[in-house]
C-alpha cells in the first residue's frame, strides 16, 4: 500500500488539510467529497479509499470546511461554497508534479455528491468519471444536466428517500450514468457487506473509464 502523505490545500486565505495517497504506477486519482458533518477521515470513504488505491489508482480526501467553518451548522450545506472549495483542490492536484499528470475523478458522499457534479460540471472533460455513494444529487439540480462525466450512483434499497431523489436526478442526466440499489442497506451502509459492495461498484466504475496502471 503506498504511503498516506498529509497535505495543505491553499483556499483563499486557508489552508484545507487533506490525506493524498498514490501507488506506484498510478495513473488516475479519485478526489473525496465528503457528506455534511464529515471529514477527510471519515471511516466509510476511507474504507473505499483503501479498495480503490489496491485497484491501483490515487485518492485525496481532505476538509471541505475548516473546523471552525465546519461549527457554522448552515455552511455544511451551502453548495457553492462547497464546490470552489473541491474546484480548488482539483486545481491544486493540477499544479502538483506528483499528481499533475492524473486523470482525475471524484467520489462525493451524501451532500458532497452535490458537490461533486457541481464541480464536474464546471469542468467538463478534465473529470473522467463520477461515484456517488448515499448522495444527494438533487441538490445539484441546476448542474446535472451540464455533467459530461459517465456518473454511478449507489443507493442503499432501505435508503428509499434518497432512492427517489436519485431516481429524479438519474432522469436529468445526460451523461453515461448508472444507478446501482444495494439490498438492506440503509443510508450509511453500515450493514454487513454493504460499504465492500460500494466500493467494488466504485472501482469497477473508475476502471471502466480511467487508463489504470500505464
Amino acid at each position: 500500500m503506498a504511503e498516506e502523505k498529509q497535505v495543505k490545500i491553499p483556499v483563499d486565505s486557508m489552508k484545507l488539510d487533506g490525506i493524498l495517497t498514490i501507488p506506484k504506477g498510478a495513473a488516475a486519482l479519485v478526489i473525496f467529497a465528503h457528506g455534511s458533518g464529515s471529514s477527510r477521515l471519515s471511516p466509510r470513504n476511507r474504507s473505499v479509499a483503501g479498495v480503490l488505491l489496491k485497484a491501483g489508482m490515487g485518492t485525496l480526501l481532505f476538509d471541505l470546511l475548516t473546523a471552525k467553518e465546519d461549527e457554522v451548522y448552515e455552511n455544511r450545506f451551502d453548495i457553492p461554497l462547497l464546490t470552489g472549495r473541491l474546484k480548488a483542490a482539483t486545481l491544486w492536484v493540477r499544479g502538483q508534479p506528483e499528481t499533475a499528470r492524473l486523470q482525475a475523478g471524484y467520489f462525493g458522499a451524501s451532500t458532497g455528491t452535490a458537490v461533486a457534479l457541481c464541480a464536474a460540471a464546471d469542468f467538463g472533460k478534465e473529470i473522467t468519471a463520477v461515484v456517488s455513494r448515499g448522495g444527494r444529487p438533487d441538490l445539484a439540480e441546476e448542474a446535472i444536466g451540464r455533467v459530461v462525466a459517465p456518473t454511478l450512483l449507489i443507493v442503499g434499497g432501505e435508503d428509499r428517500i434518497v432512492i427517489e431523489l436519485n431516481k429524479k436526478a438519474f432522469d436529468m442526466m445526460k451523461a453515461e450514468k448508472q444507478l446501482k440499489i444495494i439490498p438492506g442497506a440503509t443510508h450509511l451502509f453500515e450493514e454487513p457487506g454493504a460499504l465492500e459492495d460500494v466500493a467494488r461498484l466504485a472501482a469497477e466504475w473508475f476502471r471502466k473509464y480511467f487508463i489504470v496502471g500505464r
